[in-house]
């Protein structure tokens, strides 16, 4: 019977490259930035890494489709590297596989790297589905702020929220990110804003206006991992490792029956009550320390906040208006800006998730590091909200 991977495998080390509009840097010119912090803060050399895999979404920006380009911009010492894809939880796919390859013993030190270089792509947050004559049925129909615009609509209608009141609680969500992300010198966006400014900013798709939906960035992130056993005798103390990693993809069930109301995200419930599982935790509320959330629009992470089990069903706009999880909130959200402060470079916020709950667990965020966080819950969405595929990790010092 499985067992889960709780504790038995630790973070060696980890790098993330600054995120923007990096125009001076190429793919591999990322990688290296996040890879070489890492490879230092391992302490390793590249000889002892036994295997490694590779997280981009975009084809077309020279890092092709398989995993020789990262093998080759970092010079990998011959071993295997594999590239994965899923959608924008790639990065988190990316971990999962060097994680699963250290726990089953495939080999002892294992890395996962994932980069996106949207800028260069032209990519504007509001792209045409173009494929030609055949479009699949499962194929998103609309452009994805239109598609988070529904979630907030259905949450609204189910719950009986005043319009007012919920955009609102959406720009609340979008300032306290852009706040949080001013301390972090690796974010793109490093400006307050106001409530007042999202309230008027020009609507994108109602009621998501332009603050509400996270830009458009380059970036990179990278997370060495190893057995505990193997970290402690190479003199590493005070571990952080995983206590679970669950990943849930959506089977076609919210679009092909009327059990789904669109108000929420049945992947994230899933993956979450099975994180919770294995990571022994049963009451997340109390337990988890803080959490990165996928907040690719800010109605996204207001309704995750009910999905992963922290807010009651339909109170999330309630306790985030009362500041539930600012950074000095019961459960500090984003604390490093999230996706409204760093852009959401598809391949690589997975990791960059798990760099922040990283940091933060060793004491070394800097200006905005919390007072002794244990656990750590990191998620990560991708897809559409009807069809889409969710991850939900959770780390924290060894022992916890």
């Amino acid at each position: 019977m499985a067992s889960g991977i709780k504790d038995k495998v630790a973070i060696l080390g980890m790098g993330c490259s600054r995120f923007g509009e990096r125009w001076e840097a190429s793919p591999e010119d990322l990688m290296l930035e996040a890879y070489s912090e890492a490879m230092q803060d391992a302490g390793i050399t590249p000889d002892q890494l036994g295997a490694a895999w590779f997280s981009t979404h975009m084809d077309d920006v020279g890092t092709g489709r398989g995993g020789t380009p990262m093998s080759i911009a970092l010079r990998l010492p011959n071993i295997g590297v594999t590239r994965v894809e899923n959608f924008c939880a790639g990065g988190s796919e990316a971990i999962r596989a060097a994680v699963y390859a250290v726990a089953a013993g495939a080999c002892d030190i294992a890395l996962a790297v994932g980069v996106e270089k949207l800028k260069d792509t032209g990519y504007g947050g509001l792209p045409v589905a173009t494929v030609g004559t055949y479009i699949p049925q499962w194929y998103p129909n609309a452009v994805a702020p239109a598609n988070f615009a529904q979630v907030a609509a259905a949450y609204r209608y189910k719950h009986r929220v005043d319009p007012k009141t919920l955009k609102r609680a959406i720009a609340h969500v979008s300032v306290k990110s852009h706040d949080n992300g001013t301390k972090n010198p690796k974010a793109h966006l490093q400006k307050t804003i106001t409530e007042e400014q999202c309230l008027r900013a020009p609507t994108i798709a109602a009621p998501l206006g332009l603050f509400d939906c996270c830009g458009v960035s380059d970036g990179a992130a990278a997370v060495i991992v190893t057995t505990p056993d193997i970290a402690r005798g190479m003199g590493k103390r005070n571990l952080v490792t995983f206590k679970a990693l669950q990943i849930a993809c959506s089977n076609g069930w919210e679009l092909q029956g009327n059990g789904w109301d669109g108000s929420y995200f049945h992947t994230t419930r899933i993956a979450a009550k099975k994180a919770y599982i294995e990571a022994g935790i049963d009451r997340p509320r109390e337990q988890i320390s803080m959490t990165e959330v996928h907040d690719c629009f800010s109605i996204t992470e207001l309704v995750t906040m009910e999905d992963l089990f922290l807010s009651d069903e339909g109170c999330a706009v309630r306790d985030v208006l009362e500041g539930e999880f600012d950074a000095s909130g019961r459960v500090p959200c984003q604390i490093d800006g999230g996706l409204k402060s760093f852009g959401h470079p598809v391949g690589a916020s997975g990791i960059r998730m798990l760099y922040e709950i990283y940091l933060q667990l060793n004491g070394r965020a800097g200006a905005r590091q919390l007072a002794d966080p244990s656990l750590g819950l990191i998620h990560n969405l991708g897809g559409q909200p009807s069809q889409n595929v969710c991850s939900v990790s959770i780390i924290g010092r060894e022992g916890v």
